[in-house]
Formats: C-alpha cells, structure tokens, sequence
C-alpha cells in the first residue's frame, strides 16, 4: 500500500519490507535528531492493521498469544507473538484495546496470513476478526511529543513513544499538523539503538523468543497454554537458546553498511572464517555513527572481535548467553 506522504517534498521511497513509505525526506541524521527530540513523526502506514472485537475477545486472544490479555486493562499498550508448534516465532503484534475492540499492527504483507490463522481458532468463541489496513493507517510520535492524537485515533502509548491507529482518509493532514516528517531509516536507526527486535529482520525460520530477548516483554512466563509454550518453558528451565542477540558497533571508515543476512565471524579468524551468524539490521546513527544487530551462536565469546561481511564490528550483550 502506497503512503500519499511519498509526495512530501524530499521523500525517497522505503525499499524491502518498509516499500510503500518514505525511507528518508533528505536529510537522515536531522530527522532522527527530530525524533529523539520528541517531534516530528514517522509514517507507518504500510504496517498491517488487525481488529478483534465481541464480548470473548481477550479472554480468546489470551489462549493464542505469549502474553498475558486476558485482563488487559483498556489503553494499555503491550506485544505479544504467535509460535509455531516448536516454538518458533511467526508473528509480532503490538496491541492496544480500547474497551470494545483490540487493535494490533504487525508487518507490512502479513496480516492475511495472521487472519487466516486466527479465523482457525475461532470455534464458538464470540469474537470477529477484520484486516483493518485499507481504513486505517498506523503512525508514530516519538516520546516526549506534544502533539495531539485527532479525533477517532486509536492511541497505543508506549515507552519509546506514541502509535496512533489514524483513519486513512486523515493521515495527510495529519501529518501537515505534526511537524517535520521523519522517515524510516530513522526510525530503524533509534530502533537499533535501543535493542528492538523486528520479525522478519531479526528472525528467521528457527527463532525463538529467548534469543531476541522478547521474554517479559512479549512473552508472559506465568499463564495459561499456547502454542509453541513447551519450548518456551523447556528453555527458560531446562536449557539456553542456542543463539543470543547482539549489539554491533561498525567500523566507521567503511563506506557500505553489512546488509541483512551478512556473515558475522571472529575477527581472529578473517573474512574466510567460519560463519557465526549473521546481520539482522544495520543502521547509520547520528551520534553513535554505523550500528547494526545480529544474531549469533550463544557460546561466542562476549569479549570477542568479531566482522561482520568485512567490516570491524565490537559487539555489546543484549541477550546473556
């Protein structure tokens, strides 16, 4: 879906799973200074939007998810994922619930998929599930933003800022009443910056919530049965996740950024070395200069030097291994 802002001045179309919205309006170190200032905001519009609404709603989406809605109070933001059978991640929804109805975005492309799924489960549980993405449009203030939600915004308020579930009809004066528009990049940038995993960038087919770190955060150890829970429980009991997410600090002198899926390895053993893992997203940070996240085996050395592709990489622990 095709963000009308792609018509702002300087705006520079989003590649790969963020196509259809602006990637950057110009001028990418200013508008993430924007954004960790606390104005301006960030198209997210081509993100999936999903409702669920009907007296069993949460008590329903309580026994599919990791985390616990059973009693989520109306307002409050959280995320939650659906696993596979052995545990492996398939979706990430970022969730908020008005009272009568709970709306979720998750990646751009994958709301079909997750409808499908969840129109599985319904049985005799009261409770409709709608693909919401063609009326409403999803976008982001950051935190510390004064700006306004308009009326007939659906607000989800979280530590890293504001996401409004806007009607699409009204995301173009939206955004003239916003101040300046800040684009993906930076977006992902901060999003980096503060350890945040992305399905689909930071996972792949095997993933677990344990090497991302989600655990707390979207999936609540302490409820009810869900699908894929035994290898959540097994790990968090048993065991450790046999990879571990990191934090990469880049060589700054190298011109290209490692792209999503480049080879991680020591250091000490060179670009011919043997793989260790591989480059989740990689960013350029105003302050911090070339970023990135990976995701490597658990028994790497914390302390190791490693590259990733070919560029010098320090890695900070997000994840213990």
């Amino acid at each position: 879906m095709k963000s009308p802002l792609l018509s702002l001045p300087g705006a520079v179309p989003g590649e790969g799973p963020d196509e259809g919205v602006a990637a950057h309006y110009g001028d990418l170190f200013r508008e993430q200074r924007t954004l960790a200032d606390g104005s301006g905001f960030v198209d997210l519009s081509h993100r999936g939007v999903v409702t669920v609404s009907g007296p069993d709603r949460l008590s329903w989406l309580h026994l599919l998810l990791t985390q616990h809605v059973s009693e989520l109070p109306a307002g409050q933001a959280t995320e939650a994922l659906i696993l596979s059978a052995h545990g492996h991640i398939e979706h990430a929804l970022y969730i908020v619930d008005d009272g009568e109805t709970t709306w979720a975005h998750v990646e751009p492309g994958t709301q079909g998929e997750l409808i499908a799924y969840l129109e599985s489960m319904k049985f005799f549980y009261r409770v409709e599930i709608a693909d919401r993405t063609e009326e409403f449009a999803v976008a982001y203030l950051p935190a510390g933003s004064i700006v306004e939600a308009p009326e007939g915004a659906v607000v989800r308020e979280t530590p890293y800022g504001r996401d409004l579930f806007l009607p699409r009809a009204g995301l173009e004066s939206f955004a003239a009443a916003s101040g300046p528009p800040a684009g993906v990049l930076a977006y992902e940038a901060l999003r980096v910056e503060a350890h945040r995993p992305r399905v689909g960038l930071e996972t792949d087919h095997r993933t677990i919530p344990h090497e991302l770190g989600w655990i707390g955060t979207a999936v609540h150890l302490h409820k009810g049965c869900y699908r894929g829970q035994e290898t959540v429980a097994r790990v968090q009991n048993l065991g450790r996740p046999p990879r571990r997410l990191v934090f990469l600090h880049l060589d700054g002198s190298e011109v290209a950024l490692p792209g999503h899926g480049a080879p991680v390895r020591l250091a000490s053993d060179g670009a011919e070395g043997r793989p260790l893992g591989f480059v989740t997203t990689s960013a350029r940070h105003y302050e911090l200069g070339p970023i990135a996240l990976a995701l490597v085996k658990r028994n790497v050395p914390v302390d190791a030097a490693l590259i990733a592709d070919t560029t010098a990489a320090a890695q900070e622990v997000v994840v213990e291994p």
